[in-house]
């Protein structure tokens, strides 16, 4: 962000400017490229498996084809893989999603008039290719700057990151596409979960005016699954009896979304629907190794209801994904969001969609 100095005070910045990223940022390009690396690199009998992804995230697209190259000893030039890669990234570009809190945000700068640029290692081409997808992005920017036009891109101040960006005087928020990297940018002046934990305040911008009773509404979304046992520390370890459902099959749908605490409406197969808060992510605490999504019915049942069908509809959202100092300050927290998810699914913008049919049994 771009600021200059408040005359009323001079050592407060009011931000004058925005500028952002694309990839990772605005655009779940992470999960895109992962689904079509994964796919290409059959046929060298190689198996995507992501351990590279921190060292192409932010590249430009030569560099991260040539991490590649060597990293699986592909039998061809960087020029070769780009050319072979190229077009099968390009057939899948109206696939990529805005990550949460991306369109919000660009309508909020947009709407309170305030100049927003666009700025990403990509070519210039294949920024104005991907937002093409996305309503009211490309009027949204008054300047989009690709990695082709620069000397040099990232982490110089030519190309604002964290680095160039401090580089260049200005004040910038990170938001980390991959997961427990938060301590990478340390450089950084705050470093954020998600789009959705961002508070433009803080900076001098005006205020989101959309939180409701400590919850920000989502476009709401599904996910289900039978109910499977799960790290078995939900009812031993917490006290707090989570129904966890398979994250088989749902690896795109998760990347879609950040990790932190959801809350919704769930639905059992042979018993009804009830309330239901979530966490999906790595739980800090704990350090899982995959990405979990752990569900919390705000019901007390007498009995366990492995294998039976949970579908789950999340509406809301409260808070990002945070690490505790102590098991007891984690239980105070969750039972926290429960009470905040109980109070939320009472109001009306909420609680229509207990009636959700997917719920029930029907397809999507």
């Amino acid at each position: 962000m771009i600021s200059k100095m408040s005359m009323a005070n001079p050592f407060k910045k009011i931000v004058s400017a925005v500028i952002l990223d694309l990839d990772g940022t605005l655009l779940n390009t992470d999960g895109l490229v992962s689904d079509v690396l994964k796919g290409f690199l059959v046929k060298y009998g190689k198996q995507w498996d992501g351990r590279e992804a921190s060292k192409i995230v932010g590249k430009t697209p030569l560099e991260a084809a040539a991490a590649i190259v060597e990293e699986y000893g592909l039998p061809c030039a960087t020029e070769e893989f780009i050319a072979e890669i190229t077009p099968v990234f390009s057939d899948q570009l109206c696939k990529i999603k805005a990550l949460p809190g991306a369109n919000r945000l660009i309508k909020h700068l947009s709407g309170n008039n305030v100049p927003v640029a666009l700025a990403s290692n990509s070519p210039k081409a294949s920024i104005k290719s991907k937002i093409s997808y996305h309503q009211g992005w490309q009027e949204s920017f008054s300047v989009i700057i690709g990695g082709d036009e620069v000397r040099t891109g990232k982490p110089s101040p030519e190309m604002p990151g964290v680095m160039g960006g401090k580089a260049a005087g200005m004040e910038v928020v990170a938001v980390p596409s991959l997961p427990k990297q938060s301590h990478l940018y340390t450089s950084a002046d705050e470093v954020i979960n998600s789009l959705l934990d961002l508070r433009t305040e803080k900076w001098g911008l005006p205020a989101f005016e959309d939180w409701i009773e400590g919850t920000l509404p989502v476009e709401p979304w599904h996910i289900g699954g039978p109910v499977i046992k799960g790290f078995g520390r939900g009812s031993k370890v917490l006290g707090i009896p989570t129904a966890n459902i398979s994250t088989e099959g749902y690896s795109m749908l998760l990347s879609e979304h950040s990790s932190g605490v959801y809350f919704g409406w769930s639905g059992l197969s042979t018993r009804g629907v009830y309330k239901m808060v979530m966490s999906i992510g790595w739980n800090p605490y704990f350090n899982n190794a995959e990405k979990t999504i752990e569900p919390w019915l705000l019901h007390e049942f007498d009995e366990d209801f492995y294998g039976e069908e949970l579908r789950l509809v999340i509406v809301g959202y409260i808070r990002p994904e945070a690490n505790f100092t102590s098991l007891e300050s984690l239980i105070a927290k969750i039972h926290g969001d429960g009470r905040i998810a109980e109070r939320a699914l009472d109001l009306p913008l909420y609680s229509k969609y207990r009636d959700d049919p997917y719920l029930r049994g029907s397809s999507l």
